[in-house]
């Protein structure tokens, strides 16, 4: 693991996805904290896609240097947009949507493959959705700590489906280099489909056992990559 004057320069910003919140990510800001990382978590309101990307720019201004981006689920389509700053240096998706030009969430779920699991969406109220909290670990955070799996399952943020249908003007995995974290037990995201769109953006790709809440239940593997990305960028920077 990397030390502390190794990793001084580049800032880490985690960017959560729908029906959850920045808090997620303590277990892997502690590691990368341990590791001599300076982090930042950004709190998304989940109301709009233009709302988040501001959100998380204000984060990424809000330090001098460069900065590494890592989304996770609905986070990644956040990352795709607002890592064209000059001063995002990389990206990292974990289980997450990596949209192409013009594409959103809406457009990249609406016809899943046949006997793909369906995430337990409920309709829309007063346009926003929340999961079935019954099914939410299941299908959410199978792996997860079953108290902590119906935490999540009861402290939801209402996902605006404004968000959802917010298009990518010019995803950023085109001109950056980016990593991505497959979770092959995923129930929300299919694994068919994060390997699409990985392969779409030319990531590095590790595979892993895992839930979608896998930056939750697994925040060493999570972490682990997400130090990978940083020796990566570093690289190609010297």
């Amino acid at each position: 693991m990397a030390g502390v004057s190794h990793s001084a320069e580049i800032t880490l910003v985690l960017v959560h996805g729908g029906f959850v919140d920045g808090s997620g990510w303590e277990g892997v800001y502690r590691i990368l904290k341990k590791d001599g990382y300076s982090v930042t978590i950004v709190q998304n309101p989940t109301i709009s896609l233009a709302d988040d990307v501001a959100a998380t720019k204000r984060i990424v201004h809000a330090h001098n240097g460069p900065v590494l981006l890592v989304g996770h689920s609905y986070g990644g389509a956040v990352i795709t947009e607002a890592g064209n700053d000059p001063q995002v240096a990389g990206l990292v998706y974990i289980a997450a949507f990596a949209p192409d030009k013009g594409e959103s969430v809406s457009t990249l779920i609406k016809d899943p493959p046949p006997g793909a699991p369906v995430p337990p969406i409920l309709p829309p109220q007063d346009g926003y959705l929340f999961l079935d909290k019954a099914k939410f670990p299941a299908s959410f955070a199978a792996d997860v700590d079953e108290e902590k799996a119906a935490f999540m399952a009861d402290s939801q943020v209402p996902w605006g489906v404004e968000a959802l249908s917010g298009t990518i003007s010019e995803p950023a995995w085109k001109t950056k280099p980016s990593w991505y974290l497959v979770t092959t037990d995923d129930k929300m995201i299919p694994p068919p489909a994060q390997r699409f769109m990985s392969k779409r953006a030319g990531s590095t790709v590790v595979e892993v056992a895992g839930s979608h809440a896998i930056y939750v239940s697994q925040p060493n593997a999570v972490a682990a990559l997400i130090e990978t990305a940083v020796k990566g960028v570093k690289m190609a920077a010297n």
